[in-house]
């Protein structure tokens, strides 16, 4: 199981939300690449970085923060937010992306999503976030009709190295992963899955450790380590051991 520690960007600070909404931002620190070097020495060994203005806005905003980050950490980075078309994904995979998160544009543009699966193996994720089961877009600003597993199931046998679920009404508020909901997407697919949102504390790294978990890959978790409430050591040696 992977703990990916999250860095969200907006206006160049690291924040965290609280749902999705961007007029409830937490500022976390005005150094994401200090933050993203802190993570690393910690023990992580992967990163979660989120373009929070380029989700709205559909292109890069914070790029020169995403680029320090880049530079000033070893371990593979992962990026969502504002990836909308070749030439981003491109872009990004140049500069040293471990793997790009792709999330309106798996809506509204599967093909494209595919064909960048194809082309970049093992890279391309796909970002579902829901509420209510349902998906959301463009910042988790507009809702849709899609349900979470029917967009799932579009992309299986394309390629694509994850899928990263999201439950909006968790995120960013401590309530705990929406493990039911994650697992039955999980067990939908074939496709890797990740779990976010909510993640609160050492008794959500135990869960992810029980038996019926090892299906997903990982787990995202923000708040909860800037603010304490998820040591790093005691979380990484848990799953370092395997066991709740």
């Amino acid at each position: 199981m992977i703990l990916y520690p999250a860095i969200d960007l907006k206006d160049g600070q690291c924040v965290r939300l609280e749902k999705g909404d961007m007029d409830k931002a937490t500022v976390f620190g005005s150094d994401p690449a200090a933050q993203a070097a802190a993570f690393a020495a910690q023990g992580f060994e992967r990163l979660h970085v989120v373009d929070l203005n380029g989700a709205f806005a559909g292109r890069a905003v914070n790029g020169d923060a995403v680029s320090a980050i880049l530079g000033a950490v070893d371990i593979p980075v992962q990026l969502g937010g504002g990836i909308r078309d070749h030439v981003a994904i491109d872009a990004w995979l140049d500069k040293g992306i471990a793997r790009v998160i792709l999330g309106t544009i798996a809506v509204r543009d599967p093909d494209l999503v595919k064909a960048a699966a194809r082309r970049h193996p093992g890279k391309v994720a796909v970002g579902i976030d829901a509420r209510g089961g349902k998906v959301a877009v463009s910042g988790w600003a507009e809702a849709t009709e899609m349900d979470v597993i029917d967009l799932a199931r579009a992309f299986e046998d394309a390629g694509v190295a994850a899928i990263i679920y999201t439950d909006i009404d968790r995120d960013g508020v401590l309530a705990g992963l929406n493990i039911a909901s994650t697992l039955k997407l999980a067990r939908s697919v074939s496709i890797p899955v990740i779990a976010s949102g909510g993640l609160a504390s050492i008794a959500d790294i135990r869960r992810l450790l029980e038996p019926d978990c090892a299906i997903l890959e990982g787990a995202i978790s923000g708040r909860a380590l800037y603010d304490g409430r998820l040591d790093p050591a005691e979380a990484l040696a848990l799953i370092a051991a395997g066991q709740p």
